[in-house]
């Protein structure tokens, strides 16, 4: 969960600033002789909406080690790393991917897979998720991660992030442009450049669209996570231990995850926290796996 809050933040903050650098260079402007250039402000539009989303891609893996404090595991140092390396290799076989990076980081029960490509990878998981599951539970929860390195969906992630993104700096940008127009006199809407009532309504529209936009990045989040339960329990020939896995996690007492990953909370919220939450509520993912097909 962390790595899509991290990535969702990361690419939003790139998009801003990079839109601000642009914006104050003269670069991007929709108008030309007071009228709006749709053509040049939808270039723009994606080269800074897709900027933003491939960058936090790129980053993602040193992000989420730099973050959590990860320590890859190069030499196995006792039966558990080795246990988890070999399983992270099994598990790879069967999904047909190459062998991730596998790291362990201290903290409260948690995992998380990332990277920007499919062979290049990383799962880690953290010494709560050791320390209070079983082998079986854990061995469910690295095919979850397992399976969303291998239905590719951080690189699906960043290309529905790029669209949205691409739709919230053009409408920012349109409504910048009738604002401004309303507030300028009519003498002056022809004259060249914007006022500052563009670059306030393109700055506060950017923020505001963004949240919106990340609703619905959240819902695709939401649904991925759903097949990654169904892609472990396929990896792992039964739905059974990722059931148990996910039932000991949601049985965590409120406030169980550190500070720092507070806003990845493990659980799903009710009434405007479920619209921004990453993850469905564990109940509605253990029915699911209980209607998958034996």
């Amino acid at each position: 969960m962390k790595r899509i809050v991290l990535f969702i933040a990361t690419n939003l903050a790139v998009m801003l600033v990079l839109s601000l650098v642009l914006s104050l260079l003269g670069i991007g402007r929709p108008t030309a002789g007071g009228q709006l250039q749709m053509g040049s402000l939808l270039a723009f539009s994606l080269v800074v909406g897709f900027t933003g989303s491939i960058i936090s891609l790129l980053i993602s893996k040193p992000m989420a080690k730099w973050s959590t404090g990860a320590r890859v595991i190069d030499a196995p140092a006792n039966s558990t790393e080795q246990w988890l390396v070999a399983t992270v290799r099994q598990l790879a076989e069967r999904a047909g991917i190459a062998m991730p990076e596998v790291a362990v980081y201290d903290g409260e029960p948690n995992a998380f897979a990332t990277g920007a490509f499919k062979n290049s990878a990383l799962v880690a998981v953290s010494t709560g998720l050791l320390q209070s599951m079983n082998r079986d539970e854990v061995e469910a929860v690295l095919g979850h991660e397992v399976a969303h390195i291998a239905n590719g969906d951080m690189v699906t992630l960043t290309l529905i992030q790029g669209v949205v993104n691409t739709f919230v700096v053009f409408l920012a940008r349109v409504v910048g442009f009738f604002v401004d127009n309303m507030l300028r006199g009519k003498d002056d809407q022809r004259s060249s450049g914007n006022g500052i009532g563009y670059m306030v309504t393109v700055f506060v529209c950017e923020i505001v669209f963004g949240l919106l936009a990340s609703i619905i990045v959240a819902w695709f989040s939401r649904q991925r996570e759903f097949r990654a339960d169904a892609g472990s329990a396929r990896l792992l020939g039964s739905s059974v231990p990722m059931q148990h896995a996910l039932a000991r996690l949601g049985g965590l007492e409120p406030g169980a995850l550190p500070q720092n990953m507070a806003a990845s909370g493990i659980t799903g919220g009710g009434g405007w926290s479920a619209l921004f939450s990453t993850h469905p509520p564990m109940e509605q993912r253990i029915a699911a796996l209980q209607q998958l097909p034996r």
